[in-house]
C-alpha cells in the first residue's frame, strides 16, 4: 500500500516508519501523502493508544526535504507544499493519542519539524538535531521558526535557526528539545517502553491531558485555565476516574476500561 513508509500494529501502538534508507528517509512529497494516509489509519483504530514514529536504517531519522524536489521548488511550489507539510505534520502534533518520535540518527530540517510535533523525543547518543535550511538560502517552512521556540526558547532557537547548525543528543536534551537520550541500538526499545507506560493508564485521561496541554501552546493562560478546568470535570465523570480512586484507596492495580 505504501511505497515510502511502513505502518505497524503492534498491540495498542502504532509504529510509522519513514522507509528511504538509500536516501537517509528524506522527505519528498510522495512521502508527506503517504504519511497522512497513514495518520488516518491510526485515526480510525480506536483500539490504538499510542504512536511511535522513527526512521528505517542506522543513519537517519529524516535527513531533511528531497533535494531534487527543493531544486524545483520556486515561488508557487514553495507556498503549496510548506502549507501541506504544516497541515500533516500538524496532524501529527493533534492526534488524540499521544506520539514519539525515536531519532535514530540526523533529524534536520524537515526532519526535526516532524520530531517536533511529535508529543515526546527519544534520541540515539549519536543523534544530531538542527533546523541548516539558511544554509541553502532558505528559511524552514513546516513549522520550525514555530514550535523550536516554544521547545527551547527564543534564544536557542533563533542560534540554531539563524546559524543552520545541528546540536547533538545531549545538547538537545539539555535544552529540552529532546527526553531522553539513550544507546544507539535502544532507541526503539526505549521508545516503545515509554509508550506501553502510556498505554497501560486510562484513556480518557490520557486523552484530556494532551489535549489541555495543547490548548495552553496555542493560547493565553487563562484560556489555557479555563479548558484545563472543563477538561477535569469531564474526566471525573468517566468510569476510570471511579477506579482509579478505587484502586488506591483499597491499595490494588486499577482495570481501567477506557470509559
Amino acid at each position: 500500500m505504501f511505497e515510502n513508509i511502513k505502518l505497524d500494529i503492534e498491540g495498542p501502538i502504532a509504529v510509522l516508519t519513514i522507509n528511504r534508507p538509500e536516501k537517509r528517509n528524506a522527505v519528498n512529497n510522495q512521502t508527506v501523502e503517504e504519511i497522512d494516509s497513514a495518520l488516518a489509519q491510526v485515526e480510525q483504530n480506536p483500539d490504538l493508544r499510542v504512536m511511535i514514529l522513527t526512521g528505517a536504517g542506522e543513519k537517519a531519522f529524516v535527513a531533511g526535504a528531497d533535494v531534487n524536489e527543493l531544486a524545483q521548488r520556486d515561488t508557487l511550489r514553495g507556498r503549496t507544499e510548506t502549507r501541506r507539510r504544516q497541515e500533516v505534520y500538524t496532524r501529527i502534533e493533534q492526534l488524540e493519542i499521544p506520539s514519539i518520535a525515536a531519532i535514530n540518527g540526523w533529524a534536520v530540517g524537515t526532519g526535526l519539524e516532524i520530531a517536533m510535533a511529535c508529543s515526546m523525543r527519544v534520541t540515539s547518543e549519536k543523534a544530531k538535531m538542527g533546523q541548516p535550511e539558511v544554509k541553502l538560502g532558505i528559511t524552514p517552512g513546516a513549522g520550525g521558526t514555530q514550535r523550536l521556540p516554544r521547545l527551547v526558547g527564543m534564544g536557542r532557537a533563533l542560534e540554531m535557526i539563524l546559524t543552520g547548525d545541528p546540536v547533538t543528543a545531549e545538547e538537545a536534551k539539555s535544552m529540552g528539545l529532546v527526553n531522553r537520550v539513550v544507546p544507539h541500538d535502544q532507541v526503539l526499545a526505549e521508545a516503545k517502553k515509554l509508550a506501553n507506560t502510556i498505554a497501560q493508564r486510562p484513556r480518557l485521561a490520557i486523552q484530556y491531558s494532551k489535549a489541555a496541554v495543547l490548548r495552553y501552546a496555542d493560547g493565553s493562560l487563562s484560556q489555557g485555565l479555563d479548558h484545563e478546568s472543563y477538561l477535569h470535570t469531564l474526566s471525573c465523570g468517566t468510569q476510570d476516574k471511579k477506579e482509579g480512586v478505587a484502586a488506591f484507596l483499597e491499595k490494588r492495580d486499577p482495570k481501567f476500561t477506557g470509559r
